[in-house]
């Protein structure tokens, strides 16, 4: 079992930066992904971004392509998502998952198994 565990979300200005942690209870995140969704106010669960743990392979949604990056730290079991040039639009609670999904379904929630508890990022003047 990995459950994943978010921190670092908060209050940041339209075109501002933030950056959001992902950490490994448990056994870690080797073979597994491991992706950020989120889910804004009346709106369903969206994927952003996904990591392929083990080779490092990564996949983003088209309406964060170039703003968003992931980076990881292996030794402490920790995947970060890199947010730049936010926009109010990006506000969301931004859930961490771990699951092992084929590559045609990676941005379908229903393919992850562990979900965090989610962390509020607000993108607000």
């Amino acid at each position: 079992q990995v459950q994943p565990v978010e921190s670092g979300g908060g209050l940041v200005q339209p075109g501002g930066s933030l950056r959001v942690s992902c950490a490994a209870s448990g056994n870690g995140f080797n073979g597994y992904t491991v992706s950020w969704f989120r889910q804004a106010p009346g709106k369903e669960r969206e994927f952003v971004a996904g990591m392929r743990w083990s080779s490092g392979a990564t996949s983003f949604a088209e309406s964060v392509k170039g703003r968003f990056t992931l980076s990881k730290d292996t030794a402490k079991n920790t995947m970060y998502l890199h947010m730049q040039s936010l926009k109010p639009e990006d506000t969301a609670v931004y859930y961490c998952a771990t699951g092992r999904p084929i590559t045609s379904e990676r941005s379908n929630a229903r393919s992850y198994y562990y979900w965090g508890q989610g962390t509020q990022v607000t993108v607000s003047s």
